[in-house]
């Protein structure tokens, strides 16, 4: 089993992550960090989160935190990337969820130059799911 990130702080906290030695995993693998106790988030929803994103032992290409609001989308119906429809469905509201989304379920093989994101780069996300809308 391929060993994930850990992330620092707690929900609500902007985490800083710490990479293992080892490589990625090949498929999305999500880790719920912080259970909350709140309904889950079903799909069709709109979501309201605030999250990290930083590539595999890369840089951080996005965060909320810093602009100190959530974002609010679509969740399981195609509006974002793969990897947050499938790993974040299913979550209860209040959670930190760490998402590995690997490149064919993240941006595929062009990646977001913009933003410093390669075809090939799998991506770390940590999530706190605060609400539906």
């Amino acid at each position: 089993m391929t060993e994930l990130p850990s992330a620092s702080g707690s929900f609500g906290d902007k985490p800083t992550l710490t990479f293992p030695a080892g490589p990625a995993p090949a498929e999305l693998d999500v880790s719920v960090l912080a259970p909350g106790d709140g309904p889950l988030v079903e799909a069709g929803e709109t979501i309201v989160v605030n999250y990290l994103g930083q590539t595999w032992g890369g840089h951080v290409f996005d965060n909320s935190y810093d602009r100190g609001s959530t974002i609010a989308f679509p969740i399981g119906v195609g509006a974002v990337i793969g990897g947050w429809d499938a790993g974040l469905v299913g979550q209860a509201i209040g959670s930190r969820v760490l998402l590995s989304i690997p490149p064919h379920e993240g941006y595929g093989p062009r990646g977001v130059p913009q933003a410093g994101i390669r075809g090939t780069d799998t991506l770390v996300f940590v999530v706190d799911v605060v609400g539906v809308e």
